[in-house]
């Protein structure tokens, strides 16, 4: 009876883990800020993507009748340069993690708090509201002509939605700290219940190996479902490519440490075996 419940509690933190992990992390690296800035500041530094946002930015100065009528013809060429020369300026990096931080807080934030022109009910957006501040400085410094650069600059990457996954994810996430403190009081259990423990180390190992493999491979999966899934906007969609990229490598590292910590395990529950066999024959 105790072998049949220390198995029991055993199966049930393996699959607590499960689900408990992935949870944690995204709460950690979506839903947190500071997790998803430094999660998505690389894309920064991708070309294409540096390329797209930059003069989606600098447009934004130009559509948003900021530019006086009369230097209009003037401003143009140099609206035109600064799209290409924004991104090497030592201001970007610092504009770039602000423009993670206002879109992070347009995404996970209260829809009715939200602007109307988000269009918080269905898509994602990026607020690029300081780069076009830093391209609206840096053309008024070349031709000497004031811009004021407005306090919101909305770009939609996402698809219909896509909101209301978020809203999801951020309600389901926190969760997971319960599961994991869940799942560790089963493995307490199943150590305490059972006759020998190297069994209940070595079969917490195994399923964490198993565990570790299905994440890696779920993970595989869901990035190429996302990935195929095209929105018809290129900005979006190289956003959406990298964005994913970065997070498939970031949960890889976790699956790693699970998988290493589980090899560990059944290497300590065999070692207790053999070191534990002979002294209980004496």
């Amino acid at each position: 009876m105790r072998s049949f419940l220390a198995a029991l509690a055993v199966i049930l933190g393996l699959l607590l883990s499960a689900a408990a992990v992935p949870a944690i992390w995204v709460d950690r690296n979506i839903v947190q800020e500071n997790g998803f800035v430094a999660l998505a500041a690389p894309l920064g530094k991708d070309p294409d993507f540096q390329k797209r946002l930059a003069t989606a930015a600098v447009n934004s100065i130009d559509a948003g009748g900021t530019v006086p009528p009369q230097v209009a013809g003037l401003v143009r060429p140099v609206l035109e340069s600064a799209a290409t020369s924004l991104t090497g300026l030592p201001e970007y990096p610092a504009a770039w993690e602000e423009t993670l931080r206002k879109s992070h807080r347009l995404n996970f934030t209260d829809p009715a708090s939200l602007p109307p022109e988000a269009d918080s009910s269905t898509s994602l957006t990026l607020d690029v509201a300081p780069l076009v501040a830093l391209a609206a400085k840096q053309v008024s410094r070349q031709v000497g002509v004031p811009l004021e650069a407005p306090g919101q600059t909305l770009v939609n990457i996402g698809q219909a939605n896509q909101r209301q996954l978020v809203e999801q994810v951020t309600a389901y996430s926190p969760l997971g700290y319960s599961l994991a403190v869940g799942a560790g009081v089963a493995f307490l259990l199943a150590l305490v219940a059972a006759r020998r423990r190297w069994k209940v180390l070595a079969g917490i190992g195994v399923g964490a190996l198993v565990v570790a493999g299905l994440w890696a491979l779920v993970s595989r999966w869901a990035a190429d479902l996302v990935i195929a899934t095209a929105s018809g906007n290129e900005m979006a969609d190289l956003f959406k490519r990298e964005f994913v990229a970065a997070s498939a490598a970031g949960f890889a590292s976790w699956t790693l440490a699970t998988a290493i910590a589980g090899g560990v395990l059944v290497a300590a529950g065999v070692l207790i075996r053999v070191v534990g066999g002979p002294a209980r024959r004496r």
